[in-house]
Formats: C-alpha cells, sequence, structure tokens
C-alpha cells in the first residue's frame, strides 16, 4: 500500500481496533494482514462520523473502481468479515484490497501488493458512503 493520508471515522477506528485485538487471540488470524490493517488506522486522520468527506470511502461504503491494467470495472462494498462474501462483491476488510480502499476518496489511485506484482486500482465513484446518508450506526 503506498503511502497516503486517510480520513477513517471515530467510529470505524473503535470498530476496528476491536476487531483487531480479537483476531489477535485466535491462532488462525493473519497476523500481518492485522499489522498492515492496524498501521493504517493509526495513520488516519480521525474525523467525526457528522464530518467525513462525502467522496471517502468508509465502511460499509459501496465503491465504482477500474483496474487500471485490464479497465475492467468493478463494485464493492467494503464490509467487516462476518458479512463478506465476495459473490456479492462484499470485501472483507481484512482482504488486502479492503484494506487498501479505507481512507481513500473519488479520484485517487490505490496500489497493492499482489503475488504477480503491483495492482492499480482508480476509485470512480463512492455509490453510498453510509455517513453522507445519515447512516452514522453503520
Amino acid at each position: 500500500m503506498a503511502e497516503r493520508t486517510i480520513h477513517i471515522t471515530k467510529f470505524d477506528m473503535d470498530r476496528l481496533i476491536e476487531l483487531i485485538e480479537g483476531l489477535r487471540l485466535s491462532p488462525k488470524a493473519n497476523q500481518v494482514n492485522l499489522d498492515l490493517l492496524e498501521r493504517e488506522l493509526y495513520r488516519g486522520v480521525l474525523v467525526d462520523p457528522q464530518n467525513i468527506p462525502r467522496d471517502v470511502i468508509t465502511m460499509n461504503s459501496k465503491v465504482s473502481v477500474t483496474d487500471i491494467t485490464s479497465g475492467e470495472k468493478i463494485t464493492y462494498t467494503l464490509v467487516f468479515p462476518s458479512a463478506a462474501n465476495i459473490n456479492d462483491n462484499k470485501l472483507s476488510i481484512l482482504a488486502p484490497l479492503g484494506m487498501a480502499l479505507l481512507g481513500y476518496r473519488m479520484g485517487d489511485i490505490i496500489e497493492w501488493s499482489v503475488p504477480s506484482g503491483i495492482k492499480k486500482l482508480r476509485v470512480d465513484e463512492i455509490v453510498y458512503q453510509p455517513e453522507a446518508s445519515g447512516d452514522y450506526h453503520l
């Protein structure tokens, strides 16, 4: 993941830190991914949910992205692991791409490592952001 400033709601931060702490106790948890997510969170700028910019990807946001290399367009919803279902394009925050999406803004280019190299996606649209819709509990 490229170095950047991200914005995170205090509500999302609290829930994600709780998730990380709970998963650290599990022998099945990917500790490296938990460390990466935790680092991303602590680098973020904390914002009250009512003040998060409307073009920032938060938890439960639905976003349209384009693969820069292939031109393929896809829409994902960034969710907690219990709601993840790749068949429905519900992407877990613990997946490498999920971690990469959090805090990015419309128009940003996301870069992250995959086994075959570096993948690049452009954030085309925030289709739904809970905070922008007044859904501060999601």
